[in-house]
């Protein structure tokens, strides 16, 4: 199989590795003697791009090793117009990189193809052997320029005039058969004009063992790549299915010893699930794992910290305190469900974000069957992989038809804790967003996330879904679900005045996204405000048109309605729903919109805390009507 590839050279190689490390679970233990990673360099790009160095770090690991890649370097010794030493790297060789990963580096003479064939199938002999990566350096050099416009002899005029007086490798070697009297004189020529006229017939080059063979491993992706946008589909579980689930999750094995903080979110989730206590985000989270685990769907979980979580919430891997990792002293409830369940992953990461989000897209694009999660420690982290969402995870479907299931969680919220880890770029994503090529969502409470993950799990459609993830919801008191919500719900795009107010009395309606609800709530029971509705935006993309117009028909009244965000003006949903004019277009000539949100700003969020408070106490006055913030006629 040859992988689809964008211009962004290396980026590929992990999308490549993690495609592979799919197809070789699906083939079981002796998978990795059965599929192979072949990835071919260039010599500028592989000592250049850092992904590189990513890649080859987790290439030993158990999460993301597939028993070696067979690297080929094509080292032409001009990477695009820079072949000066001073500048093209720090090392003698381009493939010294491969050093950190202690694989063998075999250079070969690219005009000696039996010594490139020799080379090739020693390097192939080591991987077999001892499932590790090897390299294959052909130094050879480049016939034409950069591109159709380039004269590589205005930046290389010495060694232009050497390829310009080279026969070629092909010349060279056919020289050499007729020489040793492998070929007659006339030999070369005649397979020369044998292959042209393959060509001029239109004909294959090659026999195909069997005409029409399919591979009994290949999957048909027929039935996950819908014509029509699915908006939904049934993510409704049985009450006494989500207690069962319960209890196997609250289970541990005995002699066990967990650390009293989370033996105590054990504790509580048991109660959880007998409807003593409301269901949190962690548990409705692992209900939702668990729930497509019994039915048969696999669940890959990976990231910096997913076993446990950054904010200590997930806990889908429980460590014993008195052994270590490596000495069974890691359980995961989820895989001891029931004897008969699909298969649950669960790797905390190497230290990357861009070539581990290209492994984990390159594994979906393998694999519609499994639910495979990637979570950023925060959500700017992201920001390292930007090549991978702009290359592959937005544009992939529309440039090569390819669909990926992938989920990306990235934390988000204004919590006053600086500018770093404050804002997942919403922007950015929407930005991205077009041709229904994505779902970009904000879900606020537990049943939300359940519902969201078992949809995109069990819905027949395979599209990347993002999701802004909270921070203080994870524990807030009123951030929580019932077990019927997650047993008799559905994933609500639209989240409606949920409060016992007059309609007929509202004269002006609020929607928001995210944690910020909660704080226009609390104020306005403060306040005693009783003409402001305020509901929630879950899912930005595909814009919910319809379930917003319901929403905003119900107050007959209201001549104001705000879009309010805590993201700075030039941030956030702003922009891009007013753009597209998602909220304007539902108003009546008697409405008119108003923006609520921080000043634009160069940064994400402000460093002070006090400042934070001052601007987010304005928002939510502001919002709520008591001072005027910003406006927009």
């Amino acid at each position: 199989t040859l992988s689809f590839n964008p211009s962004h050279l290396e980026i590929v190689n992990p999308v490549v590795v993690g495609s592979v490390y799919s197809r070789q679970r699906r083939r079981g233990e002796d998978g990795k003697d059965k599929v192979l990673a072949v990835l071919i360099h260039g010599d500028a790009a592989v000592a250049g791009q850092g992904v590189n160095q990513e890649m080859l770090n987790f290439a030993q690991t158990r999460g993301y090793g597939v028993g070696g890649t067979v690297h080929i370097v094509v080292n032409n010794q001009i990477g695009f117009t820079t072949s000066d030493p001073r500048d093209y790297r720090s090392s003698l060789y381009c493939t010294d990189i491969f050093k950190m990963a202690e694989a063998p580096i075999f250079h070969v003479n690219g005009d000696d193809p039996e010594a490139v064939a020799l080379v090739t199938s020693v390097a192939m002999e080591y991987r077999k052997t001892f499932k590790k990566d090897v390299v294959v350096d052909i130094v050879c050099y480049r016939k034409l320029g950069h591109n159709e416009q380039d004269e590589p002899m205005v930046t290389q005029p010495l060694m232009y005039k050497k390829i310009q007086q080279h026969p070629g490798t092909r010349k060279l070697y056919a020289d050499k058969l007729v020489a040793e009297g492998v070929l007659a004189v006339e030999g070369p020529e005649e397979i020369i004009a044998d292959y042209r006229a393959h060509l001029d017939r239109g004909e294959l080059l090659y026999n195909p063992v069997l005409a029409g063979y399919k591979h009994p491993m290949t999957i048909d992706w027929t039935p996950f790549v819908s014509p029509q946008y699915i908006e939904n589909c049934d993510t409704k579980v049985p009450i006494g299915e989500l207690q069962r689930l319960s209890e196997r999750l609250t289970t541990v094995p005995e002699n066990f010893t967990l650390h009293s903080r989370v033996k105590k979110i054990i504790d509580d989730r048991r109660q959880m699930g007998e409807g003593k206590l409301p269901v949190d985000w962690g548990m409705a989270e692992n209900l939702a794992y668990a729930s497509l685990l019994v039915s048969g769907y696999g669940v890959r979980i990976s990231g910096e910290d997913v076993g446990r979580s950054t904010f200590f919430h997930r806990h889908a891997a429980l460590h014993d305190q008195n052994r270590e990792h490596w000495d069974s002293g890691t359980y995961h409830p989820l895989k001891h469900l029931q004897e008969r369940q699909g298969g649950f992953q669960c790797f905390d990461s190497v230290l990357s974000e861009e070539a581990v989000l290209a492994f984990e897209y390159g594994y979906t694009s393998a694999n519609p069957y499994e639910l495979v999660v990637w979570e950023a420690q925060f959500g700017d982290f992201a920001n390292g992989a930007q090549v991978v969402i702009d290359q592959f995870i937005a544009s992939g479907e529309a440039k090569w038809g390819r669909a990926s299931g992938l989920v990306l969680l990235l934390p988000h919220g204004y919590e006053g804790q600086g500018p770093e880890h404050s804002s997942a770029r919403i922007e950015r994503y929407m930005q991205l967003c077009a041709e229904m090529n994505m779902e970009v969502c904000q879900p606020s409470t537990p049943a939300q996330v359940f519902h969201m993950l078992r949809r995109q799990g069990v819905r027949n459609q395979r599209k990347p879904l993002i999701v802004f993830s909270p921070k203080s919801l994870l524990r807030h008191k009123d951030a929580t679900s019932t077990l019927e919500e997650l047993s008799d719900g559905e994933f609500q795009r639209v989240i409606g005045e949920v409060e016992p107010i007059n309609p007929k009395k509202v004269t002006r309606v609020v929607f928001c996204s995210g944690k910020v609800y909660y704080e226009l709530v609390a104020a306005r029971h403060e306040k005693k405000i009783a003409h402001i509705a305020i509901a929630r935006l879950e899912q930005f993309y595909p814009f919910p048109q319809e379930s917003f117009q319901e929403e905003l028909a119900k107050y007959p009244k209201a001549t104001e309605v705000v879009w309010c965000q805590e993201e700075p003006r030039n941030q956030g949903a702003w922009y891009w729903i007013a753009s597209r004019q998602h909220l304007s277009r539902s108003l009546s000539d008697k409405q008119h919109l108003l923006l609520v949100s921080r000043p634009a700003s160069a940064s994400p969020a402000v460093g002070y805390y006090s400042k934070h408070n001052a601007q987010q106490k304005a928002l939510i006055d502001s919002a709520l009507g008591e001072i005027e913030y910003y406006k927009l006629a």
